[in-house]
């Protein structure tokens, strides 16, 4: 496929989501019906979507309309490529502009801050009030693509470099974590490696391998249950951090189906369970959450979230904190984890927990910024006293 009509298969898979297909659905279904696309241009098209997808304000302002061909034209005009030289009407590209969509094109000097900064108008007194003076340089690294974080075993570390040089992608160990390599280059050929089949590294963010170091000292030798496991990522990351046993749960039991085989690749052991009972020495609540801390990763999340939404996610958050305190020892912790910057699903769900909960005491907080290299994450460590 022509760059030109890897524009128009964006614009048409951007229209089925704007009808309220999710990015993912409309971009497999649209493979699906396109077998002539190989590998690179289903890959090339998927870029394209999911960078007009974190800026969808900025794209629809510049192009003048919020389609999927207004979008591509905001695109193309925001990355100052030639519309002429992509909108030809050749073969299975676009149409040319008209004169009607030249005359409603926009500069973005023009935009509101929110749009400009692709943040939705509802949205915007919450991330002023998160990040304050941050939020610029937050909300630009937002508009850009995710970096490629490895958690890569520090027994294995020469093997999966080794392997990594061999297939043109470069590791550089993140500054502050050790176990943190940036992948960059071929970074697609990373599923496909020996050491990732033979569970010597996995992919996870540097600011969620952040928030397990943190935990070092409550991790070592304890009896660790993971409340909101989701895929077991943490749960890994806590034995390898060397925690006796990790259990792991998930209200949404199903959501767990990967973790057997995930831990058996790494050679461990990790218990699933539907229903924990008794007590343990750390209690990590990985919490659902807006997810706006990861929102480069998955952009849909930011455009469909709504006041009543969120509204929702906080009585869920405060639901699951009482519930995994009941799960913590005396003298035990409890680690509240978002991968969002909202205060309300941050700081005030602990301060409402621990108004309630006099037995827990906050005995430290993490923030980490999408402008620092990672996702955005928060965490608080509380302990539970003897009373």
């Amino acid at each position: 496929m022509t760059p030109a009509a890897r524009l128009a298969a964006a614009a048409d898979i951007l229209d089925e989501v704007a009808a309220g297909k999710a990015t993912e659905a409309s971009l497999t279904a649209w493979a699906r019906r396109s077998r002539f696309a190989g590998a690179k241009d289903r890959a090339a098209i998927r870029d394209i979507v999911f960078d007009i997808t974190r800026r969808k304000l900025s794209c629809a302002w510049c192009g003048g309309g919020e389609t999927g061909r207004h979008l591509v034209i905001g695109y193309l005009t925001l990355t100052g490529e030639k519309h002429g030289f992509h909108m030809t009407g050749d073969g299975h590209a676009l149409q040319p502009l008209t004169e009607q969509e030249q005359s409603t094109m926009r500069d973005i000097s023009d935009a509101h801050e929110n749009v400009a900064l692709d943040i939705p108008e509802w949205q915007f007194p919450i991330w002023n009030r998160a990040l304050g003076r941050k939020l610029q340089s937050v909300a630009q690294c937002m508009q850009a693509r995710a970096p490629v974080f490895l958690r890569v075993r520090s027994e294995f570390e020469e093997d999966v470099i080794a392997e990594a040089t061999e297939a043109d992608v470069t590791l550089t160990r993140h500054r502050d974590v050790p176990t943190a390599f940036l992948a960059e280059g071929n970074v697609r050929r990373l599923h496909t490696f020996s050491s990732f089949e033979n569970g010597k590294f996995e992919f996870q963010d540097a600011s969620s391998q952040q928030v397990i170091q943190c935990l070092s000292d409550q991790i070592a030798d304890a009896y660790v249950l993971d409340f909101c496991a989701g895929g077991g990522g943490k749960s890994l990351a806590l034995m390898d951090a060397g925690a006796k046993s990790v259990t792991a749960h998930d209200i949404n039991f199903h959501r767990m189906n990967d973790l057997e085989a995930r831990a058996q690749r790494a050679g461990v052991r990790i218990d699933r369970v539907k229903t924990p009972s008794g007590q343990f020495d750390l209690v990590l609540c990985d919490a659902p959450c807006s997810g706006s801390g990861a929102w480069r990763r998955q952009p849909d999340g930011k455009w469909r979230l709504t006041e009543s939404s969120l509204s929702d996610l906080l009585k869920v958050q405060s639901k699951i904190l009482r519930q995994a305190a009941t799960h913590v020892l005396p003298e035990g912790f409890l680690a509240y984890v978002t991968c969002s910057f909202f205060e309300p699903e941050n700081e005030d769900r602990v301060s409402d927990f621990l108004s309630l909960n006099q037995s827990f005491e906050l005995v430290g907080q993490h923030r980490w910024y999408p402008s620092e290299g990672g996702d955005g994450f928060f965490l608080a460590i509380m302990k539970r006293s003897t009373r």
